[in-house]
């Protein structure tokens, strides 16, 4: 189950569009920003068909 989402990046503050896979359940995992290249923590929550996706910076 794949969902669009959007977020603005902790280091550039651009918001990026990301695909996130809620089929894992709740996840925490780290991605480049698209745009400045820096880690971003990713910590998604699901439960049942609602979800959220929060980021932070590495050194949160």
């Amino acid at each position: 189950m794949l969902e669009t989402a959007l977020y603005d990046c902790p280091y550039c503050g651009e918001t990026v569009e990301t695909t996130v896979d809620l089929s894992g359940g709740d996840q925490t995992y780290i991605e480049d920003c698209q745009v400045c290249c820096r880690p971003i923590t990713f910590d998604l929550q699901v439960h049942g068909d609602e979800w959220m996706l929060e980021t932070r910076s590495e050194n949160e």
